[in-house]
């Protein structure tokens, strides 16, 4: 039986302890129709041709229709890492590598990181339009009243070893949620889970990094907001006051902001793979948390870090550094630069630069983060002017300057991965019920080109 109380994160002395409104999301049900097109691309093989038909997207890029390419030829596409398959229609967000653009549901991140906060993002994202006043406060009262973990989640993070990384004990406790939330899933209980999931979220990153230094977890306050609340459970303990910095708050909400969506990336993929088998939503997000969790997407700002660490513990000359990276024979990376989309610049990272001088204005150029930034600006002022990273259109991403910012906040290296998945887990969310509303919705199941031994039998022995 579900605790109200511990569930809402309502004080037990509270006069209103009954379950806040739950009427169902009002979600864009399904994608908008693609425009056909009369044009085809052509595929000879057996001395027959074969006409493909063409689909195009709003934004005018187009896509060659195979959907029915292995029952006319026999014939199936080759592409290792999915880089030109198009897995799906979506009408979440829209990116233009080339020209380094990044839209949600048509707004440009830009103006998004200027006018609105992390939870507007999130109901726009799963919405599909910025709410009105009125639906933003009843978004924000839902969410706060349901940050609170149930009781037995103690024992749960008890359970896990003392050095346990934060990222798996986050993957494991939003597993575990679906263990708290059975009812099956219908519009209600959907719209139920998905606010749960937003709210708790932060309750679940923070205890996880009490859980690794050994300190008791500290229960969510509904006087604050979305941000303010994660900082005070993060950084607050039983000896001192917690101050909140409120600029603080704003940088995190920003960060949440930038990472909230970024079209099919590869926890995005496997959010849409896993759900695509009707698992339950829960279920999903841990699988998407735990695609996060490697090194080469939601870990870079850590790897990021370490770089600019490594220089500044060595020599500190950024040049120098540069020149390693330049050298196949050396084992130096420039991390953080490059994009496997963006082919100009990354949008957010232009946006945290920027928004990086404010943060360390304010704590003062002796912090050790001032000293990080200060290496990163040289790092990408060289790269920017160098011929072997503008030919290759390295240019910074998301991650440069990100792992920057939360080390200013305070936030732990190991921390990182887990404050982008709690700025994903909107877009994570959007996918999962566009997906479900999908009328060309069918389970994941790639083909492969078989390259191991042909059939040949059992010798006995």
């Amino acid at each position: 039986m579900e605790c109200l109380e511990r569930d809402q994160g309502l004080p037990l002395n509270s006069p209103d302890r009954a379950v806040v409104s739950s009427s169902p999301l009002q979600i864009m049900s399904t994608v908008r129709t693609v425009p056909t097109t009369q044009e085809t691309a052509e595929l000879s093989y057996g001395g027959k041709t074969f006409q493909l038909p063409l689909i195009v997207g709003s934004e005018g890029e187009k896509a060659v229709d195979i959907g029915k390419l292995r029952s006319q030829t026999g014939l199936i596409t080759f592409d290792p890492g999915f880089g030109n398959t198009g897995a799906c229609k979506s009408a979440i967000t829209f990116i233009d590598g080339e020209a380094g653009i990044l839209r949600y549901r048509g707004y440009p991140i830009e103006e998004l990181a200027q006018h609105s906060s992390f939870l507007e993002v999130a109901w726009l994202l799963i919405h599909g339009e910025l709410p009105a006043k009125a639906q933003l406060e009843g978004f924000a009262k839902e969410v706060t009243y349901h940050t609170m973990l149930h009781e037995n989640f103690v024992r749960f993070f008890g359970a896990l070893p003392k050095d346990a990384h934060p990222m798996p004990v986050c993957a494991a406790a939003v597993g575990a949620l679906a263990t708290f939330y059975q009812e099956a899933e219908n519009e209600e209980t959907i719209h139920k889970n998905v606010i749960r999931l937003i709210a708790k979220m932060p309750t679940i990153a923070a205890s996880s990094y009490k859980h690794f230094v050994g300190q008791p977890s500290v229960y969510p306050r509904n006087d604050l907001s979305y941000c303010a609340n994660f900082l005070r459970m993060m950084f607050s303990n039983p000896c001192e006051e917690f101050q909140l910095d409120p600029l603080h708050a704003k940088a995190l909400d920003l960060l949440l902001i930038l990472h909230a969506d970024h079209e099919q990336n590869c926890s995005t993929s496997t959010v849409r793979m896993v759900g695509s088998s009707q698992a339950n939503l829960f279920a999903c997000m841990s699988s998407g948390i735990s695609a996060l969790w490697g090194p080469l997407h939601g870990g870079a700002n850590q790897m990021v870090i370490e770089m600019l660490e490594a220089i500044a513990q060595g020599d500190g000359s950024a040049e120098r550094f540069v020149q390693r990276a330049k050298d196949k024979n050396d084992t130096a990376r420039l991390m953080g630069f490059g994009h496997r989309v963006y082919k100009s610049h990354d949008p957010r990272a232009v946006i945290l630069k920027r928004y990086c001088s404010e943060i360390l204005d304010r704590i003062g150029p002796s912090h050790p983060s001032a000293r990080l930034f200060d290496i990163a600006r040289k790092l990408e002022e060289i790269a920017l002017k160098d011929e072997y990273f503008v030919s290759r259109k390295l240019y910074p991403n998301v991650d440069f300057y990100s792992g920057v910012i939360y080390k200013a906040l305070g936030i732990p290296t190991n921390m990182f991965t887990v404050m982008f998945a709690i700025g994903r887990l909107p877009g994570w969310v959007a996918q999962w019920l566009e997906m479900r509303r999908d009328p060309d919705f069918r389970i994941g199941r790639p083909r492969q080109v078989y390259v191991g031994a042909t059939m040949r039998p059992v010798t006995p022995q």
